[in-house]
């Protein structure tokens, strides 16, 4: 595993999390962030399990086909906003299908709250985060595990939402800024706390 520390049950990782101070409000807000298809949503639920239960915020829920990067301003509003107060946050999640909000949803000033999609840990975030985590796998990976989770139905979506994470990325990357790196691996995960230099490249997912 090389510099990587072997993590069976995520509880190093969720005792450090813990350690962070309140990054927004009373909350810890933690970012989990990686291409899509790389594993973000898994690995956020494993964590927010050892955790004890911690809300889970999905960007998917945010984000829209008309705003696929551009929901800032609502996120601010709707969660960020209330969250620095200590009060409920309230968000009305994305129906992928339908193409329209639902219902609103609630989501509590608990001491640690996951942030996890593409671009948690966006420049915009950065400010209310205690911790930014990266899914630490290839974007062709990561990208055809997603295609192939979503079916042939969400090809056309796919082809466009490539271009549009590529752009993205591009323009403000959220890897250089990350604490943790985390790997799936058959055992289970692999992490490596890291600090690195703000202008380090997206490393060769081969030499680590």
């Amino acid at each position: 595993m090389g510099r990587f520390a072997q993590v069976n049950d995520l509880a190093a990782l969720a005792h450090e999390v813990r350690a962070a101070a309140p990054s927004c409000g009373p909350v810890r807000l933690v970012g989990v962030d990686g291409h899509a298809g790389s594993g973000k949503s898994t690995f956020a639920a494993r964590l927010a399990e050892t955790l004890g239960g911690a809300p889970v915020l999905h960007l998917d829920d945010i984000a829209c086909h008309e705003e696929l990067f551009a929901w800032t301003a609502r996120l601010r509003a709707e969660v960020l906003g209330p969250l620095s107060r200590g009060e409920v946050a309230g968000y009305r999640p994305y129906d992928w299908t339908a193409r329209r909000f639902g219902p609103p949803r609630r989501l509590p000033p608990a001491p640690v709250v996951l942030v996890e999609g593409v671009g948690a840990g966006r420049r915009a975030l950065r400010p209310h985060l205690a911790r930014l985590l990266w899914m630490e796998r290839a974007p062709e990976d990561s990208w055809r595990r997603g295609r192939n989770r979503d079916g042939v139905a969400q090809a056309a979506f796919w082809e466009g939402w490539t271009v549009a994470e590529t752009r993205h990325f591009a323009r403000d990357p959220s890897f250089p800024h990350a604490d943790t790196l985390i790997r799936e691996c058959h055992e289970g995960y692999v992490w490596l706390p890291r600090r690195p230099s703000a202008v380090d490249p997206e490393p060769d997912h081969h030499s680590l």
